[in-house]
């Protein structure tokens, strides 16, 4: 969430700054809405002091053996008069709190400007795709060899853009996941972390997420009055989580912290789960987007001095496992019309996909500023002035497991369609080299 003192007091270069985002905001509504909240509160501290006067006055003259009846029917107008004010007061200030809700991050002055990811910036290639001597497959097909990748029993199992894995694809699936924990935590300093992957709406609303896109998340209904109040959640709204950029992020909501304790790195793995609103028709086959996904992410809690230079140290951390791997990528900075809702700066890591012979997402590392953390109210403390200041968070994939099972297949794929298991991966599959064999 933005400062509200920035719209109060510099509302046009807020508006400037979103416009690079592409970003209009309404600034004649937000100012029209402040211009009355600030008269109705003045009205309420004037009927407020009014009050408190004449309720002296009335002290007084009662002491005095004077009839008071006028004065306290003179203070029952006032008095609703003022209970009327504060409602109006509440009113403008939840349209207010509503806006600001739904307002993205400023984003960073090195953010370059643009339309969507055509106008993004590389900063870099690494590794050269490799030439084929044959045509290659799409992941698809050579995940259907064995029925290793099945898509179908998935279907059956519970609807469209799920997959089921078995065998030696299963292994190498998770054979990804231990590498990237491994290394995130044996080289690069995180701590590991398990968190629920159904968290409740503050949660949501702490990371942006809430109220604006809504429709990405699956929602859960579950159990009636009864059953909710024995779990001490009735009145709750859970959902599936999109990310566990969430629930790890929200660790240090309603939190001050010392300064001491950052920063603060966490990596987690789980599953992911997104609605996928309004993508239809767009990459339907195979593993690319899926309604339930899984992630190994990267979050880290800063100092706000240190949060660019966390960005680039996180870009860092999640291409050391694509270098491990062997695999062809490029890293772009993100344009403004590209940017995430949260984002003051994003990196975006791309694996080369050889059957679609182009670069594909697979992570996205972003700097958040103090925008969650307003949000959540998660704070340190100065060890100088000792005052409270919002921290800076950040979160990104190290990596998106099934995008890189999808790399893996794809870029180490033989030509009688079995795959060639990556080095660093051996370790995780008990020495097995090559999978998927006729």
């Amino acid at each position: 969430m933005l400062d509200p003192k920035l719209l109060r007091n510099d509302l046009p270069a807020v508006a400037e700054r979103l416009s690079v985002r592409n970003f209009t905001l309404d600034q004649d509504a937000i100012s029209a809405l402040d211009q009355q909240r600030k008269q109705l509160q003045q009205r309420s501290e004037e009927l407020q002091a009014a009050r408190n006067a004449r309720a002296k006055s009335i002290g007084q003259a009662k002491s005095r053996g004077e009839d008071i009846e006028p004065l306290l029917a003179e203070n029952t107008r006032t008095g609703n008069e003022l209970e009327e004010a504060k409602q109006e007061l509440a009113v403008v200030q939840e349209q207010l709190d509503a806006i600001l809700l739904s307002l993205p991050n400023i984003v960073d002055a090195s953010v370059p400007p643009g339309r969507d990811e055509s106008d993004n910036v590389e900063m870099r290639k690494v590794g050269t795709p490799r030439e084929f001597d044959f045509t290659p497959l799409d992941h698809v097909d050579i995940g259907a060899r064995h029925g290793a990748l099945d898509f179908e029993t998935a279907t059956k199992l519970t609807g469209s853009r799920f997959a089921v894995m078995r065998g030696e694809l299963a292994m190498l699936h998770r054979a990804l996941i231990q590498l990237m924990l491994d290394t995130h935590t044996r080289e690069h300093g995180y701590t590991e972390i398990n968190v629920p992957q159904v968290v409740n709406a503050d949660s949501l609303k702490g990371t942006g997420q809430l109220p604006k896109f809504e429709e990405d998340l699956f929602k859960l209904v579950w159990g009636d009055a009864t059953t909710q109040a024995e779990a001490g959640a009735e009145g709750s709204d859970y959902y599936l989580i999109p990310t566990s950029e969430v629930p790890v992020t929200n660790t240090v909501r309603d939190t001050i912290l010392e300064a001491s304790d950052l920063p603060i790195r966490y990596t987690c793995h789980s599953a992911c789960f997104r609605s996928e609103a309004g993508s239809y028709g767009r990459d339907t086959r195979g593993l690319i987007r899926q309604h339930q996904f899984e992630k190994v992410e990267m979050v880290q809690i800063v100092h706000p001095d240190e949060s660019f230079a966390a960005l680039d140290q996180m870009t860092g951390h999640a291409e050391t496992i694509l270098q491990k791997l062997g695999l062809p990528y490029r890293v772009v900075t993100l344009c403004g019309g590209d940017i995430g809702f949260a984002a003051a700066k994003t990196h975006d890591i791309e694996v080369w996909l050889p059957a679609q012979s182009t670069y594909r997402e697979i992570s996205s590392i972003s700097n958040c500023t103090d925008f969650q953390a307003r949000r959540m109210q998660a704070r340190f403390r100065d060890p100088a002035t000792r005052k409270t200041e919002l921290l800076h968070t950040l979160n990104g994939s190290g990596l998106a497991v099934g995008r890189t099972l999808i790399a893996v297949l794809e870029n180490y794929q033989q030509a009688d369609g079995s795959v060639e298991v990556p080095e660093a991966l051996q370790a995780y599959t008990g020495g097995v080299t090559r999978v998927l064999l006729p």
